[in-house]
């Protein structure tokens, strides 16, 4: 395999193996975030087409959230027993089938179905799991810088797309926008064919920064029991306060994040008279301070208390969001709140994976986040509904971004909770 030659080629320039494995894996989280923030754009065309009302498109959007969240734990056991490469290719050719499918829809159910259940479930299958996985597997040290690095695609992916897709959708139809997603993916796909591995151990190699060759951990053997294993690991999980901090600080992340801004912001703007390229620019605009702001918080996580870096950056993009309802919605206003709300979209993601692995262990860690990105994707859900509504019945989005941001600021002081000791890990089943 190429992915042989290529680890000996980097071997004898002392570069790990793990690196080649990221770079896969932040294309396939970049696309894959580009398929969940696409459907931003496109909320008004299909208004327009179908006369579907916000609240209608919303309703499709809050299932493909929950799907996206819900899949999460079991899709991170999928991938502890049929491998890391299986499930992203998998994953990946369940989204394009489902966009592609979904030219041709004509009535709600079909929106409903498509990009609320079917594109669901396949994002689900990898969704931020996959980089805590990469990132638990791969890495014994720089594991935060690779988180931050991986989480860093996912946002980018969800708004650096939005300028070109809002480009074409007035140009050419929002279907052919979604073809230039149903690109991306298939080229991900190619290179996870290509270079995508499962452990260090399948090239005969130790985690980066590790000494010894850790070989997997024994997996259920039924479908049944791999089923349960998710289940097992939140009964478990459930017992220890930290969990619940982490879950509900999550859900907060989720409703102030993707499922309010990336979802209704270019609605939003066009209430205010800006054109949806140049919101989708200040979206882009986002992604761009995003992926700083999430390397450094990585960084940032493998050397500071994790609980004060989440009181901070809860706390910072609660005071952004109260302070948009009352700006202009200038050119000069929206900047400053594209840059300062940017550096803290998923700046969230890092240490909150770090402090489920130092609480719950290596092995299990990857399911464990899964729960609790759970909770981040219900929160999605629950904010792309309710800013729907919001405009619906009260024609402002206004509350939403407003009571959003009163979140954030009760989630600041929610993380200071966490036991600063290390509480014991999960028993192996």
């Amino acid at each position: 395999m190429l992915s042989n030659a290529l680890a000996h080629r980097l071997s004898t320039r002392n570069i790990h193996y793990g690196w080649a494995v990221v770079g896969a894996t932040f294309l396939t989280m970049l696309v894959v975030a580009g398929a969940v923030g696409a459907p931003g754009v496109f909320i008004v065309p299909l208004q327009k087409e179908f006369g579907w009302s916000a609240a209608d498109i919303s309703g499709a959007l809050a299932i493909r959230f929950l799907l996206f969240g819900g899949m999460g734990p079991f899709a991170a056991a999928f991938m502890n027993r049929f491998g890391v490469r299986r499930m992203m290719l998998i994953s990946l050719s369940i989204v394009i089938g489902g966009m592609l499918l979904s030219l041709g829809m004509t009535q709600l159910w079909q929106l409903m179905l498509l990009w609320g259940v079917v594109i669901g479930i396949g994002t689900g299958l990898t969704a931020m799991v996959l980089g805590a996985t990469v990132a638990t597997r791969w890495f014994n040290h720089r594991r935060g810088l690779v988180m931050g690095l991986l989480s860093a695609s996912t946002a980018t992916g969800q708004l650096a797309f939005l300028p070109l897709l809002a480009s074409l959708t007035e140009s050419h139809g929002w279907r052919s926008a979604l073809l230039l997603v149903c690109g991306a993916i298939v080229l991900a796909a190619i290179v996870v064919l290509l270079l995508m591995r499962d452990r260090p151990a399948d090239l005969g190699l130790a985690a980066y920064g590790d000494s010894s060759i850790q070989p997997a951990a024994a997996q259920p053997a039924g479908l049944g029991a791999l089923l349960k294993m998710p289940l097992i690991v939140l009964r478990d999980a459930a017992r220890v306060p930290t969990f619940w901090i982490l879950f509900l600080s999550f859900y907060i992340c989720g409703a102030s994040t993707n499922g309010l801004v990336q979802t209704h912001f270019i609605s939003l703007c066009g209430d205010y008279g800006l054109a949806a390229i140049g919101a989708a620019s200040m979206l882009a605009m986002m992604g761009l301070f995003d992926f700083a702001g999430t390397l450094a918080s990585g960084w940032l996580s493998d050397r500071f208390d994790n609980r004060w870096l989440l009181f901070w950056y809860y706390g910072l993009r609660g005071l952004s969001l109260l302070y948009l309802p009352f700006s202009d919605f200038s050119l000069y206003s929206l900047t400053i709140f594209a840059a300062f709300y940017g550096l803290d979209w998923v700046a969230t993601v890092p240490p909150t994976v770090k402090l489920t692995a130092q609480r719950f262990g290596a092995e299990r860690a990857n399911i464990v986040f899964g729960w609790i990105f759970a909770g981040h994707q219900l929160g999605a859900a629950s904010a792309a509904l309710g800013g729907g509504l919001s405009r619906t019945l009260w024609q402002s989005y206004m509350p939403a971004f407003v009571g959003a941001g009163i979140l954030c600021l009760i989630g600041a002081g929610l993380v200071l909770l966490i036991n600063r000791g290390r509480e014991p890990a999960l028993a192996a089943a």
